[in-house]
């Protein structure tokens, strides 16, 4: 499939550098809104902006990665990716050969999964989630649309993860806890129980308190 990437910075260049090494994609082209288009090429393709991207890479011929980060609490990539699917964009899912997952997992469409997850049965993972490597994802888990999970979290089993929440670098989660909405979870937070949406765990903080995300733009 030939594809094109949403995005121009170093999450952009990194999904490129893994695209190019799987059978499956054909990296053609970068884009981003116009507004922020400051390069015309990056890796050695052109980048384009979004708003001619129909006439120059039309949807039924490409289709398309969105490589941008969690910014306003992932709201920037729901944004874009809801965009791109009203236009008729395919967006598959990037999954790393090196990952373990089973028949019984459930993994949506425009995911990006890095090296060395690990996702046990039962699993289910929404739409344009951004997993990076090193995962423990237990079973029965529950995951929304539009979440980012760093590096080396361990996620245990019948947990509840609600749409557009960030989990940081080496997070742990108690078994069968659930975290609202829009939740930020900081790196090397411990969760031991249920949270609301918007709460926002900083450190080794086990009581949440709310987090209000700075309003997201489409980048």
């Amino acid at each position: 499939m030939n594809v094109v990437i949403f995005g121009a910075s170093e999450f952009a260049e990194v999904a490129c550098a893994y695209l190019r090494k799987h059978p499956d994609y054909d990296v053609r082209a970068f884009t981003v809104a116009r507004e922020y288009l400051t390069q015309d090429a990056l890796c050695g393709f052109p980048v384009v902006p979004f708003e001619d991207l129909p006439d120059r890479y039309p949807p039924d011929e490409f289709g398309l990665f969105i490589a941008v980060g969690f910014s306003a609490l992932n709201e920037n990539r729901r944004a874009i990716y809801e965009r791109a699917k009203a236009l008729g964009y395919r967006m598959p899912t990037y999954i790393h050969p090196t990952v373990e997952r089973w028949e019984e997992t459930s993994i949506g469409e425009a995911c990006f999964i890095f090296e060395n997850n690990v996702i046990q049965p039962y699993v289910s993972i929404g739409n344009n989630c951004v997993i990076w490597s090193g995962n423990h994802i237990g079973h029965h888990t529950m995951i929304g649309d539009h979440v980012f999970i760093a590096s080396h979290a361990v996620i245990s089993g019948k947990c509840h993860i609600g749409d557009g929440c960030f989990i940081g670098v080496n997070a742990t989660f108690r078994d069968g806890v659930a975290v609202g909405e829009h939740s930020l979870v900081g790196a090397g937070a411990l969760v031991l129980a249920d949270a609301p949406p918007r709460s926002f765990f900083k450190g080794a903080a086990t009581v949440p308190t709310e987090y209000r995300p700075r309003s997201a733009s489409s980048t």
